[in-house]
């Protein structure tokens, strides 16, 4: 699978594995067309399928293959097939938390639910857009088990994967009711916050797929165990960077914009830590204007100015630093193959580092 040089590098693997995953992902979605001959169905499966193939940076599918590596995996299409049904259950995901957020972009372009809306005029547009987000989603979370199912690896290693992606979903569905019932709560603390970072993301971004590929490859518990202490703090400081990069980010480079989240008034641990320690007349700002639909540029700008002046910015920098070290100092002495060590460790220092 990997071709191996003296100047091969850890990130050589990497482009390798999106491309063989991206293969993947084309062949399987060429297999699925349509069941019925009618045109706008068929336009409704282009649309799920350019969704799918572009953009996207592949992480779960990458961490899949490490903890594949790591556990003494060779070469094996099974895990490809296992990293591409992690990325149509992110696709199907993805489809809905856009709907539930009514958000406009997704890696800089139309969200499927408007993509969908758009095939038809009238006011009807946008509640058929949502509702046919809704199924096209559904039918991209269904296309995972079908294509997890006909991985090619031992069965006994399959139904222990197996139990673990269905562990992620349901990890990630409860992380995602946090999500939203922590915006029609008054307020939402820090600690509530950190569990929907740690639900919604951590789990299912990094513990899981790592434990995937590792179960996979036959990996031991103590190994299984150790993915799931670097997979928590580091998905955690990943989704942290996230949260940072949703007020503070370039939406040129993140390809969302950075009212999205503040509109919708998601409470992130950045907000909860402000609320925590403004004064008066800030959470009389943030009460105003977070989650409110209304936001301005310049009103938003006086948020991020709340959230730095609180020390939230800070605050949350130094949790990602945290969190990184616990995880780069399991990643050291955990029992899994120098390679693994080495790939995982580029892939973690970008995610904790990244810029979009």
């Amino acid at each position: 699978m990997i071709v191996e040089t003296e100047q091969t590098t850890p990130v050589e693997p990497d482009t390798q594995i999106k491309a063989l995953v991206d293969r993947r992902l084309a062949d399987f979605l060429g297999e699925h067309s349509a069941p019925v001959d009618d045109p706008e169905v068929a336009d409704a499966y282009r649309l799920l399928g350019d969704f799918v193939l572009h953009g996207g940076k592949r992480v779960r599918p990458l961490l899949c293959y490490w903890g594949w590596r790591g556990a003494g995996g060779g070469e094996s299409e099974g895990v490809i097939s296992a990293g591409a049904a992690l990325e149509l259950c992110h696709a199907g995901l993805l489809i809905h938390d856009d709907i539930m957020d009514s958000s406009d972009l997704r890696r800089g372009r139309p969200t499927m639910h408007h993509s969908l809306a758009a095939l038809h005029g009238g006011s009807s547009a946008p509640e058929f857009g949502r509702a046919a987000g809704i199924l096209m989603g559904t039918l991209a979370l269904a296309w995972a088990d079908e294509l997890l199912a006909v991985a090619e690896v031992a069965p006994g290693r399959l139904r222990t994967a197996r139990t673990l992606f269905d562990q992620m979903r349901t990890e990630v569905i409860i992380g995602q009711y946090l999500d939203i019932l922590t915006q029609v709560q008054e307020r939402s603390s820090i600690e509530q916050a950190l569990k929907v970072v740690r639900f919604k993301t951590a789990k299912y971004t990094v513990e899981r797929p790592l434990q995937i590929g590792g179960a996979l490859a036959g990996g031991s518990l103590e190994l299984v165990e150790a993915y799931s202490r670097i997979g928590v703090p580091l998905g955690e400081a990943f989704q942290l960077r996230d949260d940072i990069l949703g007020m503070f980010g370039d939406a040129g480079e993140t390809g969302k914009s950075v009212l999205d989240d503040l509109r919708e008034g998601k409470n992130t641990v950045l907000i909860a830590h402000a609320r925590r320690y403004a004064s008066p007349s800030e959470q009389a700002h943030l009460q105003t204007w977070h989650g409110n639909p209304e936001l301005t540029e310049e009103r938003a700008a006086e948020v991020r100015d709340i959230v730095v002046s609180t020390g939230a910015l800070a605050h949350v920098e130094a949790l990602i630093g945290d969190r990184a070290r616990n995880a780069f100092q399991v990643l050291g002495s955990a029992p899994i193959t120098q390679e693994a060590k080495d790939g995982l460790a580029v892939l973690a220092n970008g995610l904790v580092h990244r810029t979009r």
